[in-house]
């Protein structure tokens, strides 16, 4: 069986399932039958109610782009990313994705492009061993659903895997000083491309990163740096969530 009609298939049982049995919610552990995507009515209101914000860091990284977070990281939103991210539960991607799209278009018209301007969304990428231990590259496939929500809502928006990661540690245990080190020359450059999207940047798209919760900004900025040095200028970074203790 070809893995796209594999793929299919498996989203359509998995939604099949999700109408006729019960489940427990992503973000609240709820039992409930007839869930969206792994989440009870209460929870995903919850999701839909958040307003996206501008934050920084404190103190922030020299080259981080404009931030914009989805809410702060924890509650709901906490349970879903660590959810979505760790967990196995990749139908979240969807509702999470939904959201992501409304902080990238605020993002790009906090940037001062009007509404329905190009957009290129570029995931913070995965480590191969990340990605292995997740089934997948966690932000690829959500700004994948990103673009998709913004194409559809008159945004015309495309997603470019132009950095790559190099192998590093995980950061979830680190300090805001080891953050700092590893993420120092953590990606790379693919040049095919980047060529492309400083041609769509040229052109006027708005050029934003993704990532899922924005801690000392560490990543986004060597991320932001790393591209911008090779001739792919990161206007603006998103976030899931945002760190409360860090966040101004």
């Amino acid at each position: 069986m070809p893995a796209s009609i594999g793929a299919t298939l498996g989203a359509t049982l998995g939604a099949l399932a999700d109408l006729v049995l019960p489940s427990d919610c992503a973000g609240c552990g709820a039992s409930v039958l007839g869930a969206t995507a792994g989440l009870c009515p209460d929870c995903a209101a919850e999701l839909a109610q958040l307003v996206p914000y501008e934050t920084a860091p404190t103190p922030s990284p020299y080259g981080l782009p404009v931030c914009v977070a989805l809410g702060p990281y924890d509650g709901v939103l906490r349970e879903l990313v660590l959810a979505y991210k760790d967990r196995g539960r990749h139908r979240l991607a969807r509702p999470l994705a939904v959201q992501l799209a409304r902080g990238v278009a605020a993002c790009a018209v906090r940037l001062g492009h009007p509404p329905g301007s190009p957009v290129v969304v570029i995931p913070v990428p995965s480590t191969a061993a990340a990605a292995r231990q997740r089934h997948g590259d966690h932000m690829r496939r959500l700004a994948r659903e990103t673009a998709r929500t913004l194409n559809g809502r008159g945004w015309p928006a495309a997603v470019s895997s132009v950095a790559a990661a190099r192998p590093r540690a995980d950061s979830a245990h680190l300090s805001a000083a080891d953050r700092a080190v590893a993420a120092r020359d953590a990606f790379r450059t693919r040049w095919t491309p980047a060529r492309r999207v400083a041609a769509a940047a040229a052109a006027g798209a708005c050029v934003i990163a993704v990532d899922d919760v924005l801690t000392t900004g560490a990543t986004l900025a060597s991320l932001a740096a790393r591209l911008t040095s090779d001739g792919v200028a990161v206007r603006g970074a998103v976030t899931l969530a945002a760190t409360r203790r860090r966040t101004v």
